[in-house]
């Protein structure tokens, strides 16, 4: 990224791409608000959901399908994506937000916090210093990068194998390593994963080290029977262990529960002016996507007032029971 872009202000920063951060960017870019949206990877907790039944006006579809449609939609009113990023910090100085990823400093005149449950790390030595060079925690988003070279994929169950399977059509070749001992999951993804000659299962092991320098150049592995070890080149490795709730670094920003989430009032807004939540981050009950997405609207709607006010402006309201007499200013919806 060079100066001029890192010195780019947005109106909106968003935090994460599940559904409820693609909500939120869709509804603050067609507002026209610059809008950014920073997530390790694209649809979050989505990614784990083989097919969605229960969502207002879609009949069937996979997560990441309904990620990928909403991503297109905030898109095509603007909305910018930066992928394989993770925020470790943000502070307030003056009237900016100052978003702290792994990669680059990112400003913004508010922030929605929408990355609901983290990746699940593997916390062994050298991941984090090859985060974005090689180690990768969305198959959907970065497997088509190992293309015919050496990459991995550890996981467990259908996320993993569907990981894998994913994989498989890229690298050269694609190695499968888990914990399990044999390969669980919907039967028609294990039989496509068996039925890739290009894929190698290596069930029964651990991912005990990441190796390389600028990039990944290799795993080391370990038996969980035998304890023997060995190493496996490979330019990348994608993991898929599940999601975790990891809000650590905004203690003292925004006042959180005892279980660790956000605390938010019926406006999505946080205990800090220009900070909004939504999704599997807050308190609010009921963890379902479409609740999500609805949380995500509220707060780009609030988040839009606030830069309303900044300006001086008086906030935009919806009434849909206003009297005819009454002036009433209605989103764009």
């Amino acid at each position: 990224m060079n100066d001029k872009e890192k010195l780019e202000i947005y109106d909106v920063i968003i935090i994460g791409a599940g559904i409820a951060g693609l909500s939120a960017a869709l509804y603050s870019a067609r507002q026209k608000l610059n809008t950014l949206v920073i997530s390790k990877d694209l649809g979050g907790q989505l990614n784990l959901t083989q097919l969605i039944e229960n969502y207002p006006a879609i009949s069937a579809d996979t997560g990441i399908g309904l990620a990928s449609k909403v991503e297109s939609q905030a898109k095509k009113f603007g909305a910018k994506f930066i992928y394989g990023e993770e925020v470790s910090a943000i502070e307030k100085k003056d009237s900016l937000f100052i978003v702290r990823g792994i990669k680059d400093e990112y400003f913004a005149k508010s922030v929605i916090l929408a990355f609901g449950k983290s990746p699940r790390e593997l916390k062994v030595p050298g991941e984090n210093e090859l985060k974005g060079k090689g180690v990768s925690y969305c198959a959907i988003c970065d497997a088509a990068f190992f293309k015919d070279v050496p990459a991995a994929v550890v996981g467990e169950g259908d996320p993993g194998l569907e990981a894998i399977d994913l994989l498989g059509k890229y690298a050269k070749p694609a190695y499968y390593i888990s914990r399990s001992l044999q390969l669980a999951g919907e039967p028609d993804l294990v039989n496509s994963v068996m039925n890739n000659k290009n894929i190698i299962p290596l069930l029964g092991y651990t991912v005990e080290a990441i190796e390389g320098n600028s990039k990944v150049e290799g795993i080391k592995i370990r038996n969980i029977k035998t304890n023997e070890e060995k190493e496996i080149k490979v330019e990348g490795i994608i993991i898929e262990m599940g999601y975790l709730l990891n809000t650590t670094f905004l203690k003292g920003l925004v006042k959180l529960n005892e279980k660790g989430e956000v605390i938010i009032d019926d406006l999505a807004k946080t205990s800090m002016d220009g900070i909004f939540a939504a999704g599997d981050i807050t308190q609010i009950p009921y963890k379902q996507a479409v609740v999500a997405a609805a949380d995500g609207v509220k707060a780009a709607l609030s988040a839009y007032n606030y830069i309303r006010s900044l300006q001086g402006l008086p906030p935009v309201t919806v009434d849909w029971k206003a009297e005819k007499k009454k002036t009433v200013i209605s989103f764009r919806l």
